[in-house]
């Protein structure tokens, strides 16, 4: 099958990962698989190191010029190419893709979802979702409500499909984790709490620091550590010092910086925490801890009530309730053996071979 995967993500974020991943899945599996994304961006240098075969169009440019270009590149390619399938993994290109589906391009037309915006529910986009494009992908049940409740599209259009992971790659790595431990500190007796992603205020490593400081107090008799696993973007290292410090538990926290060896340091942790305020519409965070068989908490934001268990979830923001919710796992040996079981058999459905799978069978029912 010859595919097109529309990747107009600047940033290599959540979506990005979600759409290559796909893609390198496809093409291992021997499809004709084309990724298409703006020049000079985080996406296209990881595609290029993943041995994806990249092209780079403007996709994004609201210059006229520009824009124009763009458009003549795009019918370019799919007169070149006669693609069966285009994915188009966020909105601004979609209406274009769609134009060209409407005046029989020869190609059915996938839109998928993994942000966090809802789309709006007027006449112009219930239309292109539901008349032009012939399936939408939604990574998470509160994108799908909104579809089906909002968006008006037909049941049969839609499909739920999470992201997988690498098993190969992410796994639990005893010898990672000794290693890990001894480099940052770690003693065989300390718990410690980890935390996987970028240094953003969405991801919550605030409320996580504030909330471990309260937990420390509740665990007397107990070493407690923070392992950071992540580097400043949006917030700088000075500002996460900073909470550090006005919370006092910098002389129990260590920072990766760009770890070599993630599998390595998420098998350091005992406990792992999503403590983000909003976003995680893919988390892919959260799969590749749960595919460690870590143990893992989570606030309720975007897929993380399809992923945890009810006993695993937090409102964000709530500091309070965070708190508690790491004591437990903390005084509680076997809800966190509970919630491992519950991760395997959450895993056991979304490996890599489950989501292309998945994504055949719906390439394959719309052909």
């Amino acid at each position: 099958m010859r595919i097109f995967q529309v990747i107009n993500v600047r940033w290599f974020n959540a979506t990005s990962w979600y759409a290559l991943y796909l893609s390198k899945l496809l093409q291992d599996a021997g499809h004709d698989v084309l990724v298409i994304t703006v020049p000079n961006s985080e996406t296209e240098a990881t595609a290029l190191e993943m041995g994806l075969n990249v092209k780079t169009i403007e996709l994004n440019s609201a210059r006229p010029h520009k824009l124009i270009k763009a458009c003549s590149q795009v019918f370019a390619l799919v007169k070149k190419h006669k693609p069966h399938m285009v994915n188009c993994h966020r909105g601004e290109a979609f209406f274009w893709w769609g134009i060209l589906r409407k005046i029989r391009m020869g190609f059915k037309l996938v839109r998928t979802r993994g942000d966090q915006r809802l789309p709006k529910s007027d006449f112009f986009n219930r239309y292109l979702h539901s008349k032009i494009a012939d399936a939408v992908v939604v990574t998470n049940k509160r994108m799908a409500d909104h579809f089906l409740k909002k968006m008006e599209l037909d049941e049969s259009r839609l499909w739920l499909i999470h992201g997988g992971v690498d098993s190969d790659k992410f796994h639990f790595n005893p010898q990672g984790r000794e290693k890990i431990r001894k480099q940052f500190g770690f003693s065989d007796n300390d718990i410690v709490v980890g935390m996987l992603g970028r240094f953003d205020r969405v991801k919550g490593q605030k409320e996580l620091i504030e909330a471990l400081a309260k937990t420390r107090i509740n665990v007397q008799g107990k070493s407690i550590k923070l392992f950071l696993i992540g580097f400043p973007t949006a917030t700088s290292k000075h500002e996460v010092d900073t909470w550090l410090k006005d919370n006092n538990i910098a002389d129990i926290t260590a920072i990766s910086g760009k770890c070599e060896d993630v599998n390595a340091c998420i098998s350091a942790i005992d406990i792992g925490v999503v403590a983000s305020l909003w976003s995680e519409t893919i988390a892919r965070a959260a799969l590749e801890i749960m595919a460690c068989d870590r143990p893992l908490i989570s606030t309720s934001v975007g897929v993380m009530p399809d992923l945890l268990p009810e006993q695993a979830i937090v409102p964000p923001q709530d500091v309070t309730q965070l708190s508690l919710k790491l004591t437990e796992t903390i005084n509680r040996p076997e809800f966190l053996e509970e919630l491992v079981v519950e991760h395997k058999r959450t895993m056991s459905q979304l490996s890599g071979e489950n989501f292309l799978k998945r994504t055949m069978t719906l390439y394959q029912s719309i052909m």
